[in-house]
């Protein structure tokens, strides 16, 4: 649970990063994200999620709650160690794509307003639709897990006096809210990506008409290859006419 909570945030943290290179840097972009430097990247990525995990074995604060009958990070074990973990694990990574994000928002509207017309061909229509689902799942991210580690920090703030003073209620439900936030990404890549769309609709319709999807296979291996468009182009790119 701890790999996928902190490797969540991490991995957001490296895909706004990587998409203010691209959009605000997009010269040194090639250099910056080579097919090696890339895969260094995601390797540390999932290292410091590893390493992050790692104090919770010798602080012991991994333990049952009964709230929630779940084992999970308990609060109250340490005031220092639940600070840092709230700062490192939430407040950095959130203060990090923040600064990206809106270094992109501001490109765009200059772009928008012609301020700078010579970048106006770097970014495409499907850029700024990748730019747009990736913000909207990290502000989903922020809303649903910023009560629980608000909490979090107010109880490692003054534990003897707080602690006793959040209503269980309100716990739940922002603990089941921050987990709820995973079942939010699909929802969003469905709305915001049309490649997720066909795609539901294709699977909904195989589960009411199973063949459909058996002759689309079968037609799909022979036909593939002639139909498939660049491996440089999605399905949004292919729409014709559209500008920023």
């Amino acid at each position: 649970m701890g790999l996928s909570v902190i490797g969540s945030i991490f991995n957001i943290t490296g895909i706004a990063i990587n998409r203010y290179c691209y959009i605000c840097h997009s010269f040194s972009y090639d250099k910056l994200y080579s097919y090696r430097n890339t895969l260094l990247l995601v390797v540390l990525i999932w290292l410091l999620t590893v390493i992050a995990i790692v104090p919770n074995f010798f602080v012991g604060s991994l333990q049952y709650d009964p709230r929630i009958y779940s084992c999970t990070f308990v609060q109250t074990v340490s005031t220092s160690y639940t600070i840092t973990v709230v700062v490192i694990h939430f407040f950095v990574p959130i203060a990090v794509v923040t600064f990206c994000y809106l270094r992109i928002w501001i490109l765009v509207i200059q772009v928008r307003r012609k301020v700078k017309s010579e970048v106006r061909s770097h970014i495409k229509p499907s850029d700024l639709r990748n730019f747009i689902t990736m913000f909207v799942v990290f502000v989903l991210f922020a809303v649903c897990w910023a009560p629980l580690n608000f909490i979090g920090l107010a109880v490692a703030i003054n534990p003897e006096a707080l602690a006793p003073r959040i209503p269980e209620w309100l716990f739940v439900v922002s603990y089941f809210m921050a987990y709820f936030n995973s079942c939010l990404n699909s929802i969003i890549y469905g709305l915001l990506n049309q490649n997720f769309r066909r795609e539901y609709k294709r699977i909904i319709m195989s589960m009411w008409v199973p063949h459909l999807f058996f002759q689309e296979t079968s037609r799909g291996g022979t036909e593939g290859m002639k139909s498939k468009p660049s491996p440089g182009l999605n399905n949004n790119e292919q729409v014709k006419g559209e500008t920023l």
